[in-house]
């Protein structure tokens, strides 16, 4: 009997890299140096005896990368990514803190829902507020130390196979074409990843695409901190879909450098916050006073806009015909509506899949079908909080998935159960950091908690 998807995903989330390298692998090449990428090779770096990152754009280069084009937006990363980093790179937090980041752990972040003031739960769920260009730094540095990782800045073309194995990456180098050999591949192109492609050239069969089109507008600006450590270094306040607000939600986050990162999302029409003037006007009239007191902060710079289209996940677990020593990682596979910040810590439980399929030692020469079922319940938790959450907005049509009528009324009764009940709210923060699996907020007990503490808050209110 299989393992429940509970119980993988609490697996996945308590991988740790084996205390020596055990190499299992040659050579393995994985194109792209996205966070997704650079956690692979990590990852990697442990069963191979050497690792090869293949980027169009030069990965020693400090910084943002000119391949991130939302990299100026503001970035969550989730309680259960940050634990993943700590993991991978040990002492990842006192780094993170001494290039500026902010400590943000649970009783100094202020969330709020419909203008009320959610109830602060008492764990030890710590994060860390920091830039996208910070994080990402981090992590490349960390993993291009590695003796057995490399680089090298080319533009990939396409894939070697002999027979059904796949046997290296073809590459632009300058103009001139080559070859990188590999015993393993993997992909961590990004959402507009050629993968699919380039299978579909090769005679194997292309990965269906599911879609959910949410059309999300995104406006963020910086604004000038002096608090070295201010009281509350997170603040997001968010907007029920039935609401009459126009904008989704927003939230400022302290960064490295002295400097605030304030973001506004709105959906369909609205696009809130694109000029400094409406940007700040919405700040003081529209949200808690935290946000009015931001306003009067000096704005740094012209506030930056991105557009996010929809979601989407390539189902590479139900091909009948997958070529061996082929995997993909990251946005690659899916990515989801960013308000929601789950792409790192996808990208690092990605991670554990690849190091949980590695350790045992695979058969390189089969594809890897235990890899895309672990990654596929780390996929289904994400895929399942973010559309469940975008199928509630008036704009989006769907497709519903069955039963949808009941699940949305739980979800509404669950969410408003946080803004009063510590006990529901520490289990969805559990669920929402991706720390633990979504079907521990449908169990009786989470359910009937949630209904009597909105019972409880109606009377009190009258």
């Amino acid at each position: 009997m299989s393992p429940s998807p509970a119980r993988v995903f609490a697996a996945l989330n308590a991988v740790r890299p084996p205390d020596e390298a055990s190499p299992v692998i040659g050579k393995a090449v994985v194109v792209g140096g996205s966070v997704a990428g650079m956690l692979a090779a990590r990852v990697l770096s442990d069963h191979a005896e050497s690792v090869v990152v293949i980027d169009r754009d030069d990965l020693h280069q400090p910084g943002g990368r000119p391949g991130v084009p939302q990299g100026t937006q503001l970035h969550a990363l989730l309680p259960g990514g940050f634990l993943q980093l700590e993991q991978l790179f040990p002492g990842f937090r006192e780094r993170a803190l001494a290039r500026g980041a902010v400590e943000a752990p649970p009783a100094v972040r202020r969330n709020y829902l419909d203008g009320r003031l959610k109830v602060v739960v008492p764990d030890d769920a710590d994060s860390l507020a920091g830039s996208r260009p910070l994080l990402e730094s981090l992590i490349r540095e960390q993993v291009l130390r590695l003796p057995n990782v490399k680089t090298i800045t080319a533009r990939a073309t396409g894939l070697v196979f002999d027979g059904a194995v796949t046997t290296g990456v073809r590459c632009d180098v300058g103009g001139a074409a080559g070859i990188e050999s590999a015993d393993l591949v993997v992909d961590a192109m990004g959402r507009s990843s050629r993968l699919s492609d380039w299978l579909a050239e090769s005679g194997w069969e292309r990965p269906a695409l599911r879609r959910m089109t949410v059309h999300l507008n995104y406006a963020t600006a910086l604004f000038r901190r002096h608090e070295e450590h201010p009281e509350h270094p997170v603040v997001l306040a968010l907007n029920s879909p039935r609401g009459s607000s126009d904008v989704a939600g927003a939230a400022f986050f302290a960064i490295e450098d002295g400097r605030w990162m304030a973001m506004m999302a709105g959906y369909a029409d609205s696009r809130p916050g694109g000029t400094a003037e409406d940007f700040v006007r919405r700040l003081r009239e529209q949200f808690p006073p935290e946000f009015a007191a931001l306003a009067d902060r000096e704005l740094l710079g012209d506030v930056q806009t991105y557009r996010h289209a929809d979601s989407r996940r390539r189902d590479f677990h139900a091909l009948t015909r997958l070529p061996a020593g082929l995997v993909s990682v990251g946005d690659a596979v899916a990515s989801f509506n960013p308000v929601y910040g789950q792409g790192i810590t996808a990208a690092a439980l990605h991670a554990a899949c690849l190091s949980s399929y590695l350790r045992p030692g695979p058969d390189l020469g089969v594809p890897a079908r235990q890899f895309f079922a672990l990654q596929k319940v780390v996929v289904d938790a994400a895929w399942s909080m973010s559309t469940s959450a975008d199928l509630a907005l008036p704009h989006v049509e769907g497709p519903y998935p069955r039963g949808y009528r009941l699940s949305s009324w739980l979800s509404r009764q669950i969410v408003t159960a946080t803004v009063t009940d510590v006990a529901t709210a520490r289990r969805f923060n559990e669920v929402v950091s991706m720390r633990e699996h979504p079907q521990s907020l449908v169990s009786p007990r989470v359910i009937l908690g949630a209904l009597r503490a909105n019972r409880r808050a109606r009377r009190s209110a009258r």
